[in-house]
This record gives C-alpha cells, structure tokens and sequence, in this order.
C-alpha cells in the first residue's frame, strides 16, 4: 500500500476504533518524518495501536545532520 486510502479501499475502515496498547507499544526515539519513526508509526497502525506514545521523541536535539557542500 502507497496511502492511507489504497488501505481503507483494502481493509475498510472503523468509526469506532480503539486502539489498544499491547507488550510491542514501546516509545520511540526517531525523529519526526524520519523513514525510522515513519516505519514505527507504519507497525503501530498494523498492530491495532495508538499512533503516539507519551514518551516518543517530541525534539531534534542532540541530532546532526548531513552536510552537502554546494557545487
């Protein structure tokens, strides 16, 4: 699946879902829009789970990022 509506066109959907926090419902310390939290976010939803944790990384800090010389 590409998109949230190729899933619902798939799965359906439900008014009434409720999301439950199973043994796999752990924080996560990706950074917002990276591939990594995008993939976490991505297994959640596949798990019945909320989408965000309490504790999942809320700031950049302490990250660097690459650095491209202009040419």
């Amino acid at each position: 699946m590409r998109n949230v509506f190729e899933a619902i066109l798939e799965f359906g959907h439900d008014e009434t879902f409720s999301p439950v926090e199973t043994e796999k419902f752990r924080a996560t310390d990706a950074p917002a829009g990276s591939r990594p939290k995008i993939e976490v976010l991505a297994e959640r939803v596949q798990r019945g789970e909320p989408l965000w944790h309490p504790d999942d990384r809320t700031d950049y800090s302490g990250l660097t990022g690459a650095v491209r010389p202009r040419g």
